[in-house]
């Protein structure tokens, strides 16, 4: 049989308690250390060796040649499973994964985004 009075003291314990959920929109909750998010890449450590876009198990890097020693990456945010393999292949540490994780757009285009190689980020064309 239910006992009303076990019941009513669990009632009256979660009044005053603080809730457990967080409010997100208006507090940013910080990531953990080996939070893996957007993917940030680094024009001038790279030697074009593509080695990142060879270990892309999605394909969402592809490593482009535009000067003499100078490269640009085109990544596909809607296709990157956010795995870390390209930036643990990278041996010059052009890729990193940040803590950035608020991506979600409604249009497909603006998930392509183009580090050109003047340290400039934009959306791909």
């Amino acid at each position: 049989m239910i006992r009303p009075g076990k019941m009513l003291k669990a009632v009256l314990q979660s009044l005053f308690k603080k809730p457990n959920t967080l409010n997100y929109p208006a507090e940013k909750s910080p990531m953990p250390d080996k939070f893996r998010g957007k993917l940030l890449f680094h024009p001038g450590k790279c030697i074009g060796c593509k080695l990142c876009m060879r270990d892309c198990p999605a394909n969402a890097i592809n490593i482009v040649k535009v000067g003499d020693r100078n490269f640009e990456a085109q990544i596909d945010l809607g296709k990157c499973i956010y795995c870390g393999q390209c930036v643990d292949s990278c041996l010059k540490k052009a890729l990193e994964m940040t803590k950035e994780f608020e991506l979600a757009s409604l249009e497909r285009g603006k998930l392509k985004v183009v580090y050109h190689a003047d340290n400039k980020e934009s959306p791909a064309k």
